[in-house]
């Protein structure tokens, strides 16, 4: 696997904790160069003056909002040592159920939206050069759950079509790396999971950095594959209660 240092790092969702959290993690390793893309000006001007303040680093800021119903074309400044995208929301679960605005919101923030993202991300040019890209996706993607099936469906579909991407890359000197979170510590899933499952960001941010070049499905903590392939053979009856 290849050990050559990221330089330089473009981020969509780059407000989300994991993101700080990953960024601040490149900086410290050398990384000197940013393009944060947010929906948040104020918290996305923030992360940016402490890469700035902390470490040097030259950052750049785009303004994004993924709900937006007729979003501008996607403009990257110019090739990347990494494309991370952590961008996605979880959305209101029991209302999506009864009002189908927000079961396509839940969608679009999670999957549609990023199509023309990773459209222009991986290009015939771009692949043919040393890089990597990043995307988050969910645990919640290998089986429905009664609680939130619209969130765990978006990230299916958008696990497929990057998986499709990563089949596209192999023999490239791209890679493309899709990560199956669990559960978080983070703002979104205060008072919605156990925090004993919660992964803390900085260690999700060493973690991936111990392995920059990886390519593949993996799913981050570790422990959640064995725990996902219990839950994807329980009976219905019993995955009913998730």
């Amino acid at each position: 696997m290849s050990r050559t240092p990221i330089r330089s790092a473009l981020v969509l969702g780059s407000t989300s904790t994991v993101a700080i959290a990953i960024c601040q993690a490149l900086a410290r390793q050398g990384c000197r160069r940013f393009h944060l893309i947010a929906r948040n000006a104020i918290a996305n001007q923030a992360l940016a003056a402490d890469l700035r303040d902390r470490y040097g680093a030259e950052v750049s800021l785009a303004q994004v909002d993924l709900l937006a119903t007729n979003p501008l074309p996607p403009q990257l400044p110019e090739p990347f040592d990494l494309y991370l995208i952590t961008a996605g929301s979880l959305g209101d679960a029991e209302r999506a159920r009864h009002q189908a605005d927000e079961a396509l919101a839940i969608t679009h923030s999670n999957y549609t939206s990023l199509i023309p993202w990773l459209t222009a991300i991986v290009t015939p040019e771009r692949i043919q050069k040393p890089g990597s890209l990043w995307v988050f996706s969910s645990v919640a993607s290998d089986r429905g759950r009664p609680s939130n099936y619209h969130y765990g469906a978006a990230k299916a579909g958008l696990t497929r079509f990057c998986e499709g991407l990563l089949l596209r890359c192999h023999g490239t000197p791209f890679a493309v790396r899709i990560l199956k979170a669990g559960f978080m510590a983070t703002p979104m899933t205060v008072g919605k999971a156990p925090p004993l499952l919660c992964a803390k960001p900085e260690t999700i941010a060493r973690d991936l950095l111990r392995r920059p070049g990886r390519r593949g499905i993996e799913y981050i903590p570790w422990w959640w594959a064995p725990l996902m392939l219990v839950i994807r053979l329980l009976p219905p009856a019993l995955a009913s209660k998730l």
